[in-house]
Formats: C-alpha cells, sequence, structure tokens
C-alpha cells in the first residue's frame, strides 16, 4: 500500500491529532478512521464520469502510535469500481498540503 506514515507518536500528539481529524474530516466507519473529501475541482476524468461512486475521500487512520494516510483514491459508495485509483498529482499535492498543515498546526515532532 502507498500511505504516508507518522509513527512514534507520543500521547500528546496522539491526542492533538485526534482533535484535529475530528475538527476537519469526517468519522469513518471504524473508530480511528477519517476521511478527507477530494473537492471535485481535482477529481480525475474516471472519477468524474462516476458521480454515483463519490464523494471520493483519502482514507487516514490513526493508532495510539501512529497515523497512516493512504495515496488510495476511494469510492465512498463502491469497494470495487475503475474509478477508485491511486493519486493523481494534483490529488497527492492536496494530501500533502493537508497533511503538512496539520503537522504544522498540531505540533506534531517528525
Amino acid at each position: 500500500m502507498r500511505q504516508f506514515v507518522i509513527d512514534e507518536l507520543s500521547f500528546l500528539e496522539y491526542d492533538n491529532l485526534d482533535n484535529y481529524l475530528k475538527r476537519n474530516l469526517k468519522p469513518g466507519p471504524m473508530n480511528g478512521v477519517f476521511w478527507l473529501e477530494l473537492p471535485e475541482d481535482i477529481l480525475a476524468t474516471t472519477q468524474l464520469n462516476h458521480p454515483d461512486c463519490g464523494p471520493f475521500y483519502f482514507s487516514f487512520l490513526l493508532e495510539k502510535t501512529e497515523i497512516r494516510i493512504e495515496f488510495l483514491v476511494r469510492s465512498s459508495r463502491n469497494i470495487r469500481c475503475s474509478c477508485i485509483d491511486w493519486a493523481t498529482p494534483e490529488q497527492r499535492t492536496f494530501l500533502l498540503d493537508f497533511i503538512d498543515n496539520m503537522i504544522k498546526e498540531e505540533y506534531i515532532m517528525v
């Protein structure tokens, strides 16, 4: 899996991230999972052609000592579809900008 991982989180960093994610992202189907929805203007052509599969999102998994962020663009309605794909360069930039801002705002030592 292509993913961005920050490990060795302290208790305080975990708590800061948990609060940040709860304020800024949609909760996922399980505890510790959050969804960052992609804006429509950066969707890939296949995703734009599959409006019934949207919204599309990146998945964040926060655990006690690490956070994992996938570079896979997922559908909120389908598990398997051609619109589910690795992030485009523009989508990766959107995700990495979000991560950079999160790290800065929550004082995560990386």
